[in-house]
């Protein structure tokens, strides 16, 4: 811990942003970080607090009073080096991790947690700008060759890791860049993409081959993987979207959100999109159809094109202002939360079901027609949703873009190909503990992140990745000395 008396008497502070008038002009980021001196006086919040219960709250298991404290005393290269030990990527969860270590803080009970997120961005800065972050080459090598199929955070981990030990490591993606979803599915103004290149020259120097233009079932045959390697790594996410069918679903302008976000982010980073595949959101009403951080991209994304209007329709109420700290905490609550982009300017509205798309008389959309709802407990403590008679409504509507999730990995090709087997949920069954973890019912083939888990946070695809990476290493050497 940092100073004992730190968190009476120094006041909470956090990052700001660049005004929102600035902001939306562009896609670069718009943070503003504190100072050193203002960040070693926020580690110095980090109270005595006897369990840190932030840990319970950090999937990856970061040492968060560790570096608060050398932070406070201005020992940054040892609190890089503790950061590290946990996290491959701090540079992403410290920018688009939804930090529920900072829910589970001691201090949020008074809703002043330590400002967790913003010290572990600073510190991995720190170590990019000083030159502290060097490849970390194996000293010496297994022979053994490994595949890993997806570039998002789960398999960039486990390929690290697996590379770190010594082993030949190839990534495979099918775009024509390295990041998955934080390449092309989050915003360039949530996440510089050169934050994901520089880590990938660290990973090349360290061995890592990446192989992008690369569709596994697709271009390439899955058996040649199986032929080619010791060990396959199913790391390529949950992407198959959660669809709305209903009348009028054909219509022109009614994407996904991915379909919307990737087009735009590909555009951003100079690739050629030609006019016919660019969603543009420029003087549209646009309404975004789910609440969650995907919908806050679009939002974000059709603010930046210049939309007319901006609406986010929530099937769910509206979350309480705060929630009870006395029967949540130190879980993940729900309660209301505005986002960066939503503050950009939307309207939003909860407890709406979309009923129709409808038609301009061209195929084009011009408005969706909605109902309101209500939710109530059954006799068995269900939760049920009923549409309230009478209270029907219509919504202008030149751009809709469905963001409400996405329900297991894709199928088709890969997964078919392979023949592995799926639970309940459709993603690819594997345990996460015991001798079977994260193998698949296929000898030497492994899965990790969220074509495992489902549509999970960045932070749990990290610690899969890791985990994963371990097992692999255990197959291959019957013992490992990667951490878990």
């Amino acid at each position: 811990m940092g100073k004992p008396t730190g968190f009476m008497e120094y006041p909470r502070q956090d990052r700001s942003y660049a005004p929102v008038a600035d902001r939306i002009t562009h896609f670069h980021e718009f943070a503003i970080d504190l100072a050193d001196e203002e960040l070693g006086l926020q580690g110095a919040r980090c109270m005595d607090c006897g369990i840190p219960f932030c840990h319970s709250g950090c999937p990856v298991d970061n040492l968060i009073p560790d570096w608060n404290d050398m932070v406070y005393r201005g020992e940054w290269r040892e609190a890089v080096d503790m950061l590290h030990s946990t996290n491959n990527f701090p540079e992403f969860t410290g920018r688009i991790c939804p930090a529920p270590c900072q829910e589970a803080c001691t201090l949020n009970l008074l809703n002043e947690p330590v400002t967790i997120k913003t010290i572990e961005l600073s510190i991995v800065e720190k170590a990019w700008d000083e030159g502290w972050v060097q490849p970390q080459v194996a000293k010496h090598k297994s022979g053994k060759r490994v595949a890993v199929v997806g570039s998002g955070p789960a398999g960039l981990a486990c390929a690290q890791q697996l590379a770190r030990a010594g082993h030949g490591v190839a990534v495979f993606e099918r775009q024509n860049r390295v990041g998955g979803l934080l390449r092309y599915g989050i915003p360039d103004f949530k996440l510089d993409k050169k934050v994901i290149d520089r880590r990938m020259a660290q990973m090349q120097a360290e061995g890592v081959r990446f192989r992008v233009n690369a569709h596994v079932g697709v271009d390439i045959p899955a058996k040649t993987l199986i032929d080619e390697y010791d060990a396959v790594v199913l790391a390529g996410g949950s992407e198959k979207s959660r669809d709305l069918p209903i009348p009028g679903r054909e219509l022109n302008s009614v994407h996904f959100a991915m379909e919307f976000l990737r087009a735009n982010s590909h555009r951003v980073q100079g690739d050629h999109v030609p006019s016919d595949q660019f969603i543009s959101a420029t003087d549209k009403h646009v309404v975004v159809i789910g609440g969650g951080d995907t919908g806050s991209d679009c939002i974000g994304t059709s603010s930046r094109h210049g939309a007319a209007s901006i609406t986010q329709l929530e099937i769910m109420p509206q979350p309480p202002e705060k929630e009870e700290k006395g029967t949540v905490w130190p879980y993940w609550p729900n309660k209301m939360r505005t986002s960066t982009s939503q503050e950009e300017g939307c309207e939003r509205m909860w407890c709406v079901a979309t009923k129709e798309f409808i038609d301009d008389g061209n195929g084009s959309i011009k408005a969706i027609s909605c109902i309101k709802v209500e939710w109530n407990k059954d006799q068995g403590g269900n939760w049920q949703m009923s549409e309230i008679e009478g209270s029907g409504f219509e919504l202008k509507a030149d751009l809709v873009t469905l963001a409400m999730g996405f329900v297991h990995p894709v199928h088709e090709g890969m997964l078919e190909e392979l023949g592995v087997e799926f639970d309940d949920r459709g993603n690819v069954k594997s345990a996460t503990e015991g001798k079977n973890a994260y193998k698949t019912s296929n000898y030497g083939i492994f899965t990790a992140g969220d074509m495992r888990r489902g549509q999970s946070l960045v932070v749990w695809a990290i610690r899969e990745g890791r985990q994963c990476a371990r097992a692999v290493d255990e197959y291959l050497m019957v013992n490992s000395e990667l951490p878990r």
